[in-house]
């Protein structure tokens, strides 16, 4: 929405910005309209990592004995054969066990079913359906950050999902302001098709096409306007 009031907005050479120059570099055809968004967010993460890294570089370079002490200290700890570990890395087993009564042998891969833990019934009320008022009360107490085994959104761990925090602090948010603004609908009233496509993200089978349409009055959505 930013961008698009700065493209709404006449702005004469000498009040053009950062986020101008890389408009007129997607008007220029230099950046497609697809991934402007995407540029632009990039560069304004890199410009602010850079600003940061360049004092800290010359305040290492203009003092080298503190910069062989953290070098120093990290090959004491960390070494310089030690390689970086995927988090991605499937572990084995490495020995014989049994869990629960299930044989497990050395070099099995091993993956926790998310998917049949949240449906179980014996924990959940009717399970497979969509009943998000059910975290209002009899769940209400559940930990979506994988202290509770019976609720794992995120999964556990060192390898859970690394955007918990921006979903459980924005997400919603966002969603209920989207929801606030705009009724949504689906083209020719069609139901939504809940199929499931193959892989350890669940994605839709088939894309999802939505109507939006404005539900409030039209001054809140002239962002001009409410600058002005």
């Amino acid at each position: 929405m930013s961008i698009q009031r700065r493209l709404n907005r006449n702005i004469n050479e000498e009040e053009q910005d950062f986020i101008h120059v890389m408009l007129s570099a997607m008007d220029d055809g230099k950046i497609s309209a697809q991934d402007a968004n995407t540029v632009i967010k990039a560069n304004c993460l890199v410009a602010i990592y850079h600003s940061g890294q360049a004092w800290t570089l010359s305040l290492l370079l203009t003092n080298r004995h503190v910069l062989k002490k953290v070098q120093d200290e990290l090959n004491l700890h960390v070494g310089k054969q030690r390689q970086v570990d995927d988090t991605t890395r499937v572990h084995d087993s490495i020995e014989d066990c049994t869990v629960a009564g299930f044989h497990i042998p050395a070099g099995t891969w091993l993956f926790v079913n998310l998917w049949k833990l949240h449906r179980d019934p014996s924990i959940w009320l009717n399970p497979s359906e969509f009943i998000p008022e059910r975290f209002l009360n009899y769940h209400a107490n559940l930990d979506a950050r994988g202290l509770h085994f019976e609720y794992l959104p995120f999964s556990s761990g060192r390898r859970k999902c690394p955007g918990i925090s921006f979903e459980l602090q924005v997400l919603h948010l966002t969603l209920a302001r989207l929801l606030h603004a705009f009724e949504l609908g689906t083209v020719s009233d069609t139901i939504v098709d809940m199929s499931e496509g193959p892989g350890l993200t669940v994605p839709k089978a088939t894309p999802l096409e939505v109507i939006v349409t404005p539900r409030l009055p039209s001054m809140l959505y002239d962002f001009n306007k409410q600058e002005e």
